[in-house]
């Protein structure tokens, strides 16, 4: 059976490309975050620098793209909160099966907000405009939602196929699988 996981961890880079690929993303529109609200800043208390008045949905849009595409980083990192009080009371295999049943559960939430998502943001976004910015559609207010749950889905993919691989891969060779790969991350770099 572990042959079978060593042909699917072959996909692995391209989960390391949308995980990279989003947290850049998340980067370049914090940094547009910062700049547009000091450029907003600064025309509000100097004089000769014009305070447009899009400034501020740019922002709160901005910010929606962040918060979801950041959640779904989170869960390929397994950073989310969880109630783990009783964990180390649990047997290691009950754990798992409930790690994939929460795994489940949020696979379900992608998908829910991948298809309700888009339907807001065609069905509502696209039928009004930003006040500050008439050609511009609302439907990129809406967008965030339906991204981020395409991002989750890929994340939860591969959180579930984890799950399930720890149950047929031992420990050991999992630990020496990763040691060995941080072995070779650092004579790349």
């Amino acid at each position: 059976m572990p042959a079978v996981f060593e042909k699917l961890d072959k996909i692995k880079p391209a989960y390391d490309l949308v995980y990279n690929v989003t947290a850049v993303i998340c980067k370049l529109f914090l940094v547009a975050d910062i700049l547009v609200v000091s450029f907003q800043v600064a025309g509000r208390y100097i004089p000769f620098i014009p305070d447009p008045s899009w400034t501020e949905q740019v922002v709160l849009t901005l910010m929606s793209y962040m918060a979801v595409l950041s959640a779904a980083l989170a869960i390929r990192r397994g950073a989310h909160i969880r109630m783990t009080a009783f964990d180390r009371y649990l047997p290691k295999k009950l754990l798992k099966v409930l790690d994939i049943c929460a795994d489940a559960a949020i696979l379900i939430l992608a998908f829910i907000m991948i298809f309700e998502g888009w339907k807001y943001a065609v069905q509502i976004g696209s039928k009004g405009n930003y006040e500050s910015m008439p050609w511009l559609s609302r439907f990129w207010m809406y967008f965030p939602v339906s991204l981020a749950g395409i991002a989750m889905l890929i994340f939860e993919i591969e959180a579930i196929y984890n799950h399930i691989k720890s149950f047929f891969v031992p420990e050991k060779a999992k630990e020496e699988a990763v040691a060995e790969g941080e072995k070779e991350g650092g004579k790349k770099k």
